[in-house]
């Protein structure tokens, strides 16, 4: 089985900042964006059959030709399918009605913000490959796209991104029971960064990998964690030293984030008192 370390860095929803941060973002879903173009649509074509009805209205008391109602409706048209998507777009920085509904938002490939000139070149497409191939060419290249990318998005280099994400609520384990009396006298150095990632990712995702495969990773992230730690348990489970180690970790750590709290405190009337007779005004 690949490293998970490994895995995560590959995946196509990790997204590298220029502070050389990885984010994990979530891109939108095929179905997700159908559903919040669908939205889009009908609010569309809502305003485009009011403004028809209203221009019959005004057309019984005023008399229109039909090179002035031809050139009304394709006004009316180009303001309804792009003007107002690129305005609209533009304003709240990638949202739409549909995309609130959702919890997406439309980014640049770097994660930014789009701007009027990504707005305007996906409005664009949208008239050709979302209205007029009834969605069929935006279906297409979503569905071979890894980030469900439509045409505009390729063109624009934008994608949707999935905002509206669960709060999960991972579980605290402390030191197994038959590490207890170990963990008095363990001393825990500080491990690198890389390590203390993959033991984390290697604990959270556990229970839901295959015995052997299980076995394997426990075994040899407990070969590489036993290099900071001592003395070391004998006979010990690797899966246990590892639990075990995470836990005392966390304690200490915790520990020494309280400890300079409370040192921060102590200091507060002397960082923030006024020097001696000053008047507090």
């Amino acid at each position: 089985m690949a490293d998970p370390g490994a895995v995560a860095a590959s995946r196509d929803d990790e997204l590298v900042v220029g502070e050389a941060v990885a984010l994990d973002v979530r891109p939108a879903s095929m179905i997700l964006r159908a559903a919040g173009a669908a939205i889009d649509i009908v609010a569309a074509l809502a305003v485009i059959l009011g403004a028809l009805l209203a221009l019959g209205f005004f057309s019984s008391v005023v008399p229109i030709d039909d090179a002035l109602g031809a050139a009304i409706i394709i006004a009316m048209l180009v303001l309804v399918l792009v003007v107002v998507p690129t305005a609209v777009e533009t304003v709240t920085h990638g949202r739409s009605l549909g995309k609130l509904a959702i919890g997406a938002r439309i980014v640049r490939d770097d994660g930014g913000a789009i701007g009027f000139r990504h707005a305007l070149i996906r409005a664009l497409t949208g008239v050709l490959e979302v209205y007029f191939t009834f969605g069929g060419l935006a279906a297409i290249v979503s569905l071979v796209n890894p980030r469900a990318k439509r045409l505009g998005d390729l063109v624009a280099g934008t994608y949707s991104q999935h905002e509206r994400v669960p709060m999960i609520v991972e579980p605290v384990y402390g030191v197994p029971e038959v590490l207890e009396p170990w963990s008095r006298t363990a001393d825990v150095a500080r491990m690198p960064d890389r390590l203390a990632r993959r033991i984390a990712a290697f604990l959270s995702q556990a229970t839901r990998m295959a015995p052997a495969a299980r076995q394997r990773l426990a075994a040899g992230l407990a070969a590489e964690a036993a290099a900071f730690v001592s003395p070391l348990p004998d006979g010990a489970d690797p899966e246990f030293f590892l639990a075990a180690i995470a836990a005392i970790r966390r304690d200490r750590e915790l520990r020494a984030h309280r400890l300079e709290r409370e040192r921060l405190d102590s200091l507060g009337p002397v960082l923030s008192g006024l020097p001696h007779g000053f008047p507090d005004r």
